[in-house]
């Protein structure tokens, strides 16, 4: 064979070679980009999570969202607080909210009962009642019997509201007291000067002496440095449960799901106990 053929033959032979390589390309197996479907862990935490909580619930709901989203990066919790009667109100209503936490459990099964909710109730905490005066205690209260005392101001919550139903049973229990009159209740009653949305407010007015005393749960009375506790007897204080639902509009029912399973276990529940709540009975 002539050079010059052999020639064009090697060159036609160098081209073929390059458009094969640049057709398929050989990349070393530790070059491929490797592109791995998403967990479910990690689609559950880059979520969104409201949650409507009980007034008596705002400072361990605080400290909840901060310890949860460090444990779930991605997760962003946001808060509403108010009466729980309220807020189940407002999820009947139709409002963006994936988990109700009531300070009682007959908001969150009323959710249940009208098909609003994902699943049943869960109880997660337990708290009980306390009579508070601001710290000057200018009406000079000692016990709770002086609730009934004439010219005392008594801050109270709205009918609805889960802390009146609880407060009405202990003044209820009171009257059956040693020392308490017969018609304790209705002498208390008469000594109501105001009531509010929700325990919170209840608080805030007898901070501001705005009342002579007011009864909330034991956790409102610990959280606050502008009030004195007048304690309860034992044999008549009231045990509140707290219960929390999924709600079944909610778009995030698996991360809802993850946070009350969180909120039930270990590091909930030490959250809860900080502030004062017992576990649920």
């Amino acid at each position: 064979m002539r050079p010059r053929v052999r020639a064009s033959i090697a060159v036609l032979a160098l081209v073929l070679a390059a458009c094969s390589s640049a057709a398929t390309p050989s990349v070393p197996a530790s070059a491929t980009p490797s592109v791995a479907a998403p967990s479910p862990a990690a689609s559950t935490a880059a979520v969104d999570l409201t949650i409507y909580g009980a007034s008596s619930l705002k400072s361990a709901l605080a400290k909840m969202k901060t310890a949860y989203e460090a444990a779930n990066p991605g997760a962003t919790i946001t808060i509403s607080t108010d009466s729980s009667t309220a807020l189940a109100t407002k999820i009947e209503q139709g409002a963006p909210a994936d988990i109700l936490l009531s300070a009682d459990t007959k908001n969150p099964q009323s959710l249940v009962d009208k098909g609003l909710a994902a699943g049943p109730v869960t109880k997660f905490a337990t708290n009980h009642l306390a009579v508070i005066v601001p710290t000057a205690n200018p009406a000079g209260i000692q016990a709770p019997a002086d609730l009934a005392k004439p010219g005392v101001k008594v801050i109270a919550a709205g009918d609805t509201v889960p802390i009146t139903k609880y407060a009405n049973q202990l003044v209820a229990n009171l009257a059956k007291e040693p020392g308490y009159p017969a018609d304790f209740a209705a002498k208390y009653t008469a000594n109501i000067a105001s009531r509010e949305d929700n325990v919170a407010a209840v608080v805030a007015k007898v901070e501001l002496g705005e009342g002579d005393a007011g009864i909330v749960y034991v956790t409102d009375a610990k959280s606050s440095t502008k009030v004195t506790t007048i304690p309860v007897p034992d044999t008549a204080n009231v045990p509140a449960t707290y219960g929390g639902v999924v709600v079944k509009a909610s778009p995030n029912q698996n991360a809802a799901n993850a946070f009350m399973s969180w909120l039930t276990g270990p590091d909930g529940q030490a959250i809860l106990a900080s502030l004062g709540f017992l576990p649920p009975a």
